[in-house]
């Protein structure tokens, strides 16, 4: 457990070196990253796999699910951890916070990984533009209304995590324990109302004064070298809808497209990720692609 922008967080640890920072998605925790973990610690870095607020053992306290405020927790992380800077690499809502991350304390950011998750800027233009992306996020309509979105998200055993588990990843996926983890993990007192609270903050700021100043400060440009992974299968936020998340990077960036997986490629296909991961943190120095 650290403490970071007044509040704690659980973050599980192995390995030394250069800092690699993980940071989960939705609806999965710390333990999404079990693959990852070992096999960057034994290619020489030390690597980190938080709880963001509101999620596992983390503190959920009632406000602060804005990724400003969630970028601000990771960079209090890495300055708990002892260190100045790390990779960051965020999946899902993850990416969302790294990719803030990256624009508010590029000094804290040596590299960014986004997987799942487009530019910001880029996943507000697809849902300005594109259908499909609209009905593959009509979840995020759906949880805006107060209180029944945890009670549904939660009942029957938590039975609407496994759903979403299996419409968002590609096929034969998740297996029976992962999907029982996550169910687990997604009746944890306050996790379902806290894991809500940042899909409801991007519908609600749209037309207020801080999603407009979040909007205006994801203006600026990514100057940290970039690997975007995205699984060719996501029925979550589609791969055109990432596509194009270049335009917003300053700096080497590199597009990687796994097939046959979906929006968990780092579980989908743990071995194949890691390596495309590995021999990225490997290259001294990243072009673009």
């Amino acid at each position: 457990m650290v403490a970071a922008n007044g509040a704690r967080f659980h973050v599980a640890v192995a390995g030394e070196g250069p800092l690699v920072l993980l940071l989960h998605g939705f609806p999965t925790f710390w333990w999404t990253w079990r693959h990852q973990l070992p096999a960057l610690a034994a290619a020489g870095h030390r690597v980190a796999a938080m709880d963001l607020r509101g999620f596992g053992a983390s503190d959920k306290p009632p406000r602060g699910y804005d990724p400003r405020t969630l970028a601000e927790d990771v960079s209090g992380v890495i300055r708990s951890l002892g260190e100045r800077d790390a990779v960051v690499v965020g999946q899902g809502l993850g990416g969302m916070v790294a990719w803030t991350l990256s624009v508010v304390h590029p000094r804290q950011v040596r590299r960014l990984v986004a997987v799942s998750m487009p530019h910001p800027r880029r996943l507000r233009r697809a849902h300005l533009t594109a259908l499909r992306q609209v009905r593959a996020s009509r979840h995020v309509i759906g949880y805006q209304t107060p209180v029944l979105p945890e009670r549904h998200l939660v009942e029957d055993d938590a039975e609407a995590v496994g759903v979403l588990l299996r419409q968002w990843a590609g096929p034969d996926w998740p297996d029976a324990d992962t999907e029982a983890r996550y169910r687990e993990a997604a009746q944890i007192p306050g996790v379902a109302h806290c894991a809500l609270e940042s899909y409801r903050w991007a519908v609600r700021s749209i037309p207020r004064p801080d999603g407009i100043r979040y909007a205006r400060r994801m203006s600026s440009p990514v100057t940290v070298p970039t690997l975007q992974v995205h699984g060719a299968l996501d029925g979550c936020v589609l791969p055109a809808s990432a596509q194009g998340s270049g335009r917003y990077v300053e700096a080497p960036y590199r597009w990687h497209l796994m097939p046959g997986v979906g929006h968990f490629p780092q579980e989908e296909d743990p071995a194949a990720f890691t390596t495309v991961l590995r021999d990225w943190l490997d290259d001294p120095a990243p072009e673009h692609q």
